[in-house]
């Protein structure tokens, strides 16, 4: 009998299925890999977000048993990441969580720290101790509304050279008188201070903070509210590196004079740090070194501020955006971090299209829905933008708590195109003034139209600076009509 032999192709069977054997074996005790970064966190008490990185080759899952802490995804298979969300931290103490990402047999610990209130707030020491008497136990918010409609005495004490050196008369009381009489109850009071200053010291000369003062007494003495700031001053607030240090030494200097002489007065006077940051002939969007430094000048205009004591513990300061742009505000600013809640708020200005508002040599006479003539209007900035863009400062500023100052807004005259009482251009003037006033109320912003002090030929003016008479009764009555 012969015998049977094993055949070639059930041998090669036989050593697929060993090897497939032993290839599962293998895979079955691959290690488990599992990498997670970062392993701390740092939240501020605002709360945030941020993501978790994963190495891994098998199925991992979170487990989370924090209650202000939430991840995006809480299982997966393989490499990947998810998004951790801290809610904001409303109690003074700091507080902790740790998470778990777990692999098989392997955990790795994911370490979160969020900051409280209390750690928000900078050590300050103050020249003397806080006193709120006569300062209202009052928000940004409501005090805002309480100052409803302002007016800028321009051109005046912010003048380079002195307060008549641009061609305005003293301010007189007179002249506040008029204008409240007109219907505003706020009166922005912008000063240039270095010509009154030491160049090295930025000592202020006696005489001239005096007159500052005499100016204030003015409009505080009539009941208005006032608010003082350091302006243009020939642009030396510079918002970059290189410039860093001299400036935020030289507001400190300047700012802890300011603050201690009108130290006493109460809420009804307030300061705003500086006017339009920006560096001179760059208009265009911010680098980050840009508004990261103009955010710090903010910072130290509050801490210089409040270190003084007493009653400036409590005053309600303003603050800018950008260049007092309302897209780089609402896009690069970063409200300072203050020892008191709800005394801080935000300025922007607003002269959008500039072709119909400020540029002399613009040949753009006619705004909004209601232009006939499209070679002389302007193809944007009209009534819905403008909404648009004071709908933004309400949700990114108002809705949150901060307050918003509309601190310059106008459109100059044109007697050059023959207006005088009802012609078209003047007619457009009115109506962007109301449309634009009125906007901005029905979003919550306080406005503050700017007056040069010049009535003539591409002024601004609405007030003669000497007898306080109105020289545009209609602009005058489109402005303060708003609140009504």
């Amino acid at each position: 009998m012969k015998r049977k032999t094993f055949d070639s192709f059930n041998f090669m069977v036989f050593l697929f299925l060993f090897a497939g054997s032993i290839a599962c074996k293998k895979e079955e005790t691959k290690a488990v890999d599992l990498l997670v970064s970062p392993l701390t966190i740092d939240f501020e008490a605002a709360g945030g977000e941020e993501e978790i990185h994963i190495v891994c080759n098998s199925q991992w899952t979170i487990n989370n048993t924090s209650d202000w802490c939430t991840e995006s995804v809480n299982t997966s298979y393989g490499d990947g990441s998810f998004i951790l969300t801290a809610e904001a931290n409303e109690d003074n103490e700091s507080r902790f969580a740790t998470i778990q990402v777990i692999a098989a047999e392997i955990t790795r610990e994911v370490e979160i720290t969020q900051k409280g209130l209390d750690d928000t707030i900078p050590e300050i020491t103050y020249d003397i101790p806080p006193d709120n008497t006569n300062m209202r136990s009052i928000s940004c918010i409501e005090l805002a509304k309480e100052m409803q409609i302002g007016w800028n005495i321009g051109n005046s004490l912010d003048a380079i050279g002195g307060e008549t050196a641009w061609g305005n008369p003293m301010i007189s009381q007179r002249l506040i008188d008029s204008v409240k009489a007109a219907g505003f109850n706020a009166i922005r009071i912008p000063v240039a201070w270095s010509k009154f200053s030491d160049e090295y010291a930025f000592t202020i000369e006696t005489s001239w903070m005096n007159r500052v003062e005499e100016v204030v007494n003015y409009v505080l003495g009539r009941g208005l509210y006032a608010i003082i700031n350091i302006h243009w001053d020939e642009g030396w607030i510079q918002p970059t590196y290189a410039q860093e240090d001299y400036i935020n030494n030289r507001l400190e200097v300047m700012w802890k004079q300011i603050a201690t002489h009108f130290r006493d007065y109460n809420d009804y006077l307030l300061f705003a740090g500086t006017n339009e940051v920006m560096v001179n002939g760059d208009y265009g969007t911010p680098t980050e070194e840009y508004y990261t430094v103009q955010n710090g000048y903010n910072q130290t205009f509050v801490t210089t501020v409040r270190s003084t004591g007493g009653r400036n513990v409590y005053r309600h300061l303003v603050v800018q955006g950008f260049n007092t742009n309302i897209d780089h505000a609402v896009n690069f600013a970063e409200m300072p971090t203050d020892v008191v809640s709800d005394r801080l708020m935000m300025e922007v200005h607003y002269y959008d299209p500039y072709n119909f508002t400020i540029n002399e040599n613009s040949d753009i006479t006619q705004w909004g829905m209601y232009a006939t003539d499209p070679l002389h209007t302007e193809t944007w900035a009209n009534e819905e933008y403008a909404d648009a863009q004071f709908q933004k400062m309400k949700t990114g500023f108002i809705d949150q708590g901060i307050a918003v100052i509309l601190g310059e807004y106008g459109v100059l005259s044109r007697l050059d195109l023959g207006e005088e009482g009802n012609t078209e251009y003047a007619w457009f003037r009115k109506y962007y003034i109301e449309y634009i006033t009125q906007s901005m109320i029905e979003h919550d912003l306080i406005p503050f139209y700017w007056d040069n002090g010049y009535t003539g030929n591409h002024g601004m003016g609405i007030f003669d600076r000497s007898t306080g008479a109105m020289v545009y009764p209609d602009i005058v009555n489109a402005i303060v009509s708003s609140t009504k």
